[in-house]
C-alpha cells in the first residue's frame, strides 16, 4: 500500500507519559521509537516546542518533525494540534506511534484512520484533529483483565522483553524513510527483518545425512584372519 506525500513536512509523534519516573514504561514505547528513529537517523538537537519536545530532520527524500508530548498521555492531542497549525499540516501528514494491547508483544501494525479504541492519547488526538490521521500500533501484550490494564501499562518493560523491544525499534527506525514516504509494505517489510531475521540458508538440508548418520547395513564383513587355534581359544573367552 502507497499513499502520495503531499505535504512540504510530515509529523511523527511518540505518545508517552514525559520524566524520567515514567520513562521505561510499557506506555511510553512511543517515545521509545521517536527516540530511535531520531538517533538513528542523525536528526538535530531535542527542542521545547508546542508543549512538547520536536526535532526535525529528513527521512529519505521527506523533511519530518518528530514530536513528543509534555502534556502527559491523556492531553497529547493539544500539542500534536499546535504543531499541525504552525506547519499548516493535513490529519493525513500525521503518523502516531502507541502502545497497543490487543497485539503481542513485539507486534507492529500500520493503520489509518479509525477509532481510538480507549486508548487516552489516541483520544485526546481525536478531539483535537479527527480520526484521519495514521497510527503505528506497537504491542505490548495485555495483561489479562481490564481491571489490571492501569498498572501493566504503568510499569516498566520487564527484562524478559528487552531482546524483542530493542529490535522493534531497531526495525522502526529501519523502516522509517519507507513510512514517510507513503510506503507502508516496505515499512513492515523492515521491521519483520529485525524482528523475524530468515532463517540462514547455510541450514543443513534434512534430507542429507552426514557419514555419520548413514546407514552401515551395507557394509562388508571384514575377513576372519585367525587361525584355527585363535579360533578355538575365542570360543571358550
Amino acid at each position: 500500500m502507497r499513499m502520495e506525500a503531499q505535504a512540504a513536512m510530515k509529523l511523527f509523534v511518540g505518545l508517552g507519559n514525559p520524566g524520567g519516573t515514567y520513562a521505561k514504561h510499557r506506555h511510553n514505547i512511543g517515545f521509545m521509537a521517536i527516540d530511535q528513529i531520531a538517533a538513528d537517523h542523525g536528526f538535530g538537537p531535542w527542542k521545547s516546542k508546542f508543549q512538547g519536545d520536536v526535532t526535525e530532520g529528513r527521512l529519505g527524500s521527506e523533511k519530518v518533525l518528530l514530536l513528543k508530548p509534555g502534556t502527559f498521555m491523556n492531553r497529547s492531542g493539544q500539542s500534536v494540534q499546535a504543531a499541525m497549525q504552525f506547519y499548516k499540516l493535513e490529519p493525513g501528514d500525521v503518523t502516531v506511534f502507541h502502545d497497543e494491547l490487543d497485539l503481542a508483544p513485539g507486534k507492529c501494525r500500520v493503520k489509518q484512520g479509525g477509532g481510538h479504541a480507549g486508548h487516552n492519547g489516541l483520544r485526546s488526538i481525536h478531539g483535537h484533529i479527527g480520526d484521519a490521521y495514521g497510527r503505528v500500533r506497537l504491542g505490548i501484550g495485555h495483561p489479562g483483565h481490564k481491571d489490571k490494564v492501569s498498572g501493566y501499562v504503568l510499569h516498566d518493560f520487564a527484562k524478559a522483553d528487552e531482546a524483542w523491544l530493542d529490535d522493534l525499534l531497531r526495525g522502526i527506525a529501519d523502516g522509517a524513510p519507507h513510512l514517510a514516504d507513503g510506503d507502508t509494505g516496505k515499512f513492515m517489510n523492515a521491521v519483520a527483518l529485525r524482528v523475524a531475521p530468515p532463517r540462514s540458508s547455510k541450514t543443513p538440508d534434512k534430507s542429507e545425512k552426514t557419514e555419520a548418520q548413514k546407514p552401515v547395513s551395507d557394509a562388508k564383513p571384514e575377513a576372519d584372519t585367525r587361525n584355527p587355534l585363535q579360533k578355538l581359544v575365542d570360543r571358550f573367552r
